[in-house]
């Protein structure tokens, strides 16, 4: 008989004292049900990890914990944001199963397409997308700006997955290589396609929260945006350097201009045209500096080379 795959469902959590005991039954519900199927090993395994939560979150994932050995827990040090709170949980699952299922705490992206995610890992791929089929449940202002950010990542080069966040089945033979990224500023939906190996995409509904409140507001979603694009992609800067060049352009031809108009002895001496010119200049050049500042300040963090992530507890059978 073939040896049955070892799971780690993969699940950061911050704040979520009020939607992890409705959420953690589901999640076991699951392994069990693939446990019965003869799809994964019986000693497969939920871990939560606690992304400094200020909150009940870290006892209840102790007492799951105690309760059943099939929920484990880590616990950072402090609040070190979704993508290296998931980091750290696949990292620390890599040498223990043989592959991991990362999704999110709140019971919006659906359980039940780890079905599907196993069923593919078992015909031959190593990274399984979960990707919105539609997001219906989103305000439109979350679904408009959650799609033009997909479409702008493709657009500046970056390799990502349409309507992709952070569900996904990836291989320990794929974390493996994964580990290799040693970069601070990481941006995970974007990093995955970058280590290869046959992938798919499974495709599901978008549910709404079962409890509490989301920890996305709008300055977290922007700020996550803007690390996903000058992480994955330098076209930022080339465009700046292309505006440098087609503004140069213009003034050339405007000092043309008005050397002509000089010489013809029609030169008109006006305020307005010189207060927009210094204006259009001056933003221009400000907001050129900022993205490049951006840039800047990510090689600034980089060559420190901090851990991304320090690990202050653990469950038993993660120690």
């Amino acid at each position: 008989m073939e040896k049955r795959p070892r799971l780690f469902i993969v699940i950061p959590c911050y704040n979520e004292q009020e939607v992890l005991p409705i959420t953690a039954p589901m999640f076991r519900e699951e392994l069990r049900r693939l446990t019965e199927a003869e799809k994964i090993a019986e000693d497969s395994r939920v871990l939560f990890v606690n992304d400094g939560s200020r909150d009940e979150t870290w006892r209840i994932i102790r007492e799951l914990s105690e309760k059943d050995p099939h929920f484990q827990g880590l616990c950072l040090s402090r609040n070190r944001g979704h993508q290296n709170a998931l980091l750290c949980g696949l990292m620390e699952a890599r040498e223990k199963c043989d592959i991991t299922i990362s999704i999110d705490c709140d019971g919006q992206d659906d359980i039940r397409a780890m079905d599907q995610m196993v069923a593919e890992y078992l015909s031959g791929a190593e990274i399984v997308y979960g990707v919105r089929s539609s997001r219906q449940t989103d305000t439109f202002f979350k679904r408009f700006t959650a799609q033009s950010f997909y479409k702008l990542l493709n657009w500046m080069g970056a390799d990502t997955v349409y309507n992709h966040a952070d569900y996904r089945l990836v291989s320990a033979r794929v974390l493996k290589e994964f580990a290799n990224f040693r970069e601070v500023n990481i941006f995970l939906r974007g990093m995955f396609p970058l280590v290869g190996f046959k992938s798919t995409s499974v495709y599901y509904e978008r549910n709404e929260r079962l409890a509490g409140k989301s920890h996305y507001p709008l300055k977290k979603m922007l700020a996550l945006a803007f690390d996903g694009i000058t992480s994955l992609s330098v076209k930022p800067i080339r465009i700046i350097t292309s505006l440098g060049v087609f503004i140069s352009l213009i003034s050339f031809l405007l000092i043309l201009y008005a050397l002509i108009a000089w010489m013809a002895g029609r030169a008109v001496a006006g305020w307005a045209s010189t207060l927009i010119a210094v204006a259009l200049l001056g933003g221009i050049q400000l907001i050129s500096l900022g993205v490049i500042g951006e840039y800047v300040g990510k090689i600034f963090l980089e060559t420190k080379q901090r851990p991304r992530y320090i690990v202050s507890e653990k469950t038993e059978e993660m120690a």
